[in-house]
């Protein structure tokens, strides 16, 4: 199974709409898991015209009837899906114990804005990062391959990183 993951959209908050190199990438996925800061349900629909998705509320999405935890079985995997850890943002010490309460083999989040794959022990980490506004990175979404107990993640660059280096010349 091929699954698609996107996170921290912030749609139209921060930008207008999904990148056009995310359907590309998603273009032949079994399903779409996002992690939150969807903002409009508008975004789940635009994504659902690819695949399936399963969704998670996030910390700046209004009361858009979505859970903040959901865990799916796919082949022999449980993955577990949330935004993420409100702080400090991004640690993994504190996602490996909710993988833990979940009962789940990989746990996918987002929050940060940075992509992640990390194996803590005995759960696999996961975090697309942000396909519209990365911190840190350039924008990005993940691809996970899962064949029974098999699992690959791979972080899929959608574009250029947003910012620029600063000139210091000027300060010369």
């Amino acid at each position: 199974m091929l699954i698609g993951i996107i996170s921290d959209t912030h749609i139209p908050v921060r930008t207008q709409s999904i990148p056009k190199k995310v359907f590309e990438v998603f273009k032949d996925v079994d399903m779409i898991l996002h992690c939150g800061d969807i903002e409009v349900m508008t975004v789940i629909e635009e994504l659902e015209k690819i695949a399936p998705v399963t969704a998670v509320h996030g910390n700046c999405d209004p009361n858009i009837g979505l859970n903040s935890h959901e865990v799916i079985s796919v082949e022999d995997v449980k993955i577990g899906l949330t935004h993420g850890i409100v702080y400090p943002k991004g640690d993994t010490q504190q996602l490996y114990y909710l993988a833990k309460e979940l009962d789940v083999d990989i746990l996918v989040s987002g929050h940060t804005h940075r992509p992640l794959i990390q194996q803590e022990a005995d759960v696999l980490l996961l975090n697309p990062g942000s396909a519209t506004q990365p911190r840190l990175s350039e924008p990005s979404v993940m691809l996970l391959e899962i064949n029974g107990k098999e699992v690959n993640a791979e972080v899929v660059k959608i574009g250029p990183a947003t910012c620029k280096a600063l000139d210091f010349s000027q300060f010369e």
